[in-house]
């Protein structure tokens, strides 16, 4: 279902608890949500529709991909960029690496664990940032 995009910066500064099987049903708001602001976005996490529970979802290509209680482990290159965030207005400046490496479950929470780079890994970061209460 489509939830409406949470712009309290209170509770979007918060940090989110662990997600459980239980949670299932906020990856499919969270990607019905995504995919109806693709021209605005290309990654929310649970906060962003109203959940404190760490769960991101993001493009690659025309898939969306969820990713249950993300750790980024591994850092690497770290780069100055700006960004913008759909529960905010404008851009702001914030610094992200180049390559990350990722622990995470996916939907059928199976453990996985990938290396990301560029924009993909930027994506990855900005929604991680959201999970643990960091706003840009």
């Amino acid at each position: 279902m489509i939830k409406p995009v949470m712009k309290d910066i209170v509770f979007l500064g918060q940090k989110s608890e662990p997600a459980t099987k239980e949670d299932i049903s906020v990856i499919d708001d969270l990607v019905d949500t995504l995919r109806s602001n693709l021209e605005h976005c290309v990654g929310m996490a649970a906060n962003m529709i109203g959940v404190k529970k760490r769960i991101i979802v993001f493009c690659v290509g025309d898939m969306i991909v969820p990713m249950v209680n993300p750790v980024i482990l591994k850092k690497e290159k770290s780069y100055d960029t700006e960004e913008s965030c759909l529960s905010l207005i404008g851009f702001r400046k914030t610094m992200r690496y180049e390559t990350i490496e990722v622990e995470y479950f996916d939907r059928n929470f199976k453990k996985n664990k990938e290396t990301f780079t560029g924009f993909t890994a930027q994506i990855i970061q900005h929604e991680v940032d959201h999970c643990n209460g960091i706003i840009i």
